[in-house]
């Protein structure tokens, strides 16, 4: 599928630059034709008033008109000049008769008078550009000029530059759709990384989606097959159901808020967010699940030099901000060890801390938030997909109920407020999350 859109799309801009390219050779094809023909056609033109500044004319008699050009007085000079330019001239009397010529071989051409330039055939593949002029003296006719200039002259650059254009256009095209097909792949790279991401999302959720909807399924069909078993064990059914379909509900609700988050669809309710405030609310909210882990959940407030009610103050959506510190400290007590786990091992306590602090970057004043777990840490080849939608670095965790959702969503919070998120791990000793907000003005 994906080699025959990138086919189509080398093939249609090889052939739109083809076209752009033959349109542009042609154009200048005829403007260099243009070009060399007004040229010839301007020295025609010169020649004929150059010759006609310097003929010689003779009075005569009244009977034989009042003036006459003398021919050999005239044109003596004027053959050496033209010949060097391949030009040819002719003189007619003023009955159209030939008198005078610098053709070795005249041809037998008729009389035209064009002061305009035209282009005349003559045997084989002799053609001519020739401009006629009569020559006039008060009210008499004089004669008539003839300039000739051999079309070779025109024809030869032509045909040279069309085998040069002809080339050019044809390398050019072949380089072009070498080029068309690297970027088409270029172009197509990342539908293919968005299609592979989707198939992988689709299946992930598939699979999270069958196993709580079968077990949904086989409790209800126990239920109804036996509908007069001991009440408490319908009991227990139900209340599997109802865990199960509170999860099914919590997965929906997540893929829902990643769907709209990718669409672009997820805006932030903007309004002026104490995020100290902010923070203290989820930390009394997570206290009693790190109460039961034995574990110290701390926040510290690194208050800067002006003191100020607006110090931590920022604009965004405060929903999709303690959800994204409910999911980062949730996850950070989920992976920090018990106390009593914790002091066996190291004597350390077991804490989760987190800071809150003002800094400035690019002259800029921001807020950054540190989670910090005293966890067994994760792999290096593992922090890259941390954010990667239904990824865990512990797969048995998905059993106990998580669904890997948890930090793409609070990544998908972060880039909607245009902050950034970082993560930073040592096995052994835990990981530290860091959250940089700007402070946006409302």
């Amino acid at each position: 599928m994906f080699q025959a859109t990138r086919r189509r799309l080398a093939l249609w801009y090889t052939a739109v630059t083809a076209i752009l390219l033959l349109l542009f050779a042609t154009g200048v094809f005829f403007y260099v034709r243009s070009t060399l023909v007004e040229r010839v056609d301007d020295t025609l033109k010169h020649v004929v008033e150059v010759v006609n500044r310097s003929l010689v004319i003779e009075s005569v008699s009244l009977s034989q008109g009042r003036y006459q050009v003398n021919v050999e007085a005239s044109f003596r000079d004027n053959a050496e000049a033209v010949e060097d330019d391949h030009i040819d001239l002719e003189w007619f009397n003023p009955q159209g008769d030939l008198v005078w010529s610098t053709f070795s071989d005249p041809p037998m051409i008729p009389l035209h008078l064009n002061r305009r330039a035209e282009t005349v055939h003559i045997s084989g593949d002799r053609i001519l550009r020739q401009v006629t002029a009569r020559i006039n003296l008060e009210r008499y006719i004089l004669g008539y000029l003839r300039v000739s200039h051999p079309w070779f002259e025109v024809t030869k650059p032509i045909r040279q530059l069309s085998v040069d254009l002809a080339l050019g256009t044809l390398i050019t095209i072949i380089i072009v759709g070498f080029i068309g097909w690297f970027l088409s792949g270029l172009a197509i790279q990342p539908i293919r990384d968005s299609y592979q991401s989707l198939k992988q999302f689709t299946a992930d959720a598939s699979h999270e989606l069958r196993n709580p909807i079968a077990t949904i399924q086989t409790n209800v069909q126990m239920a109804l097959a036996y509908g007069n078993t001991d009440p408490q064990v319908q009991q227990r059914q139900l209340k599997v159901v109802e865990r199960l379909t509170k999860r099914l509900g919590n997965l929906v609700n997540d893929l829902l808020f990643l769907a709209r988050s990718d669409s672009g669809m997820l805006q932030a309710r903007q309004q002026k967010i104490p995020l100290d405030a902010l923070l203290i609310e989820v930390i009394e909210e997570q206290r009693m699940f790190a109460q039961q882990k034995n574990i110290f959940l701390s926040l510290h407030i690194v208050e800067p030099d002006n003191h100020d009610d607006d110090n931590f103050s920022l604009s965004g959506d405060w929903d999709q901000l303690a959800r994204l510190f409910t999911n980062l400290i949730s996850n950070g007590l989920e992976h920090t060890f018990s106390g009593d786990k914790l002091s066996e091992k190291n004597h350390q306590e077991a804490s989760v801390e987190v800071e809150l602090q003002r800094i400035k970057r690019d002259r800029l004043h921001q807020l950054q938030v540190k989670v910090k777990d005293r966890g067994k840490g994760v792999p290096e080849t593992a922090l890259n997909h941390l954010f990667d939608r239904f990824y865990q670095v512990d797969p048995s965790r998905k059993s106990a109920g998580g669904s890997g959702l948890g930090l793409a969503i609070a990544k998908a919070i972060v880039d909607n407020h245009n902050g950034q998120i970082k993560v930073e791990s040592e096995l052994g000793k835990g990981t530290t999350f860091t959250v940089i907000l700007p402070i946006l003005k409302l």
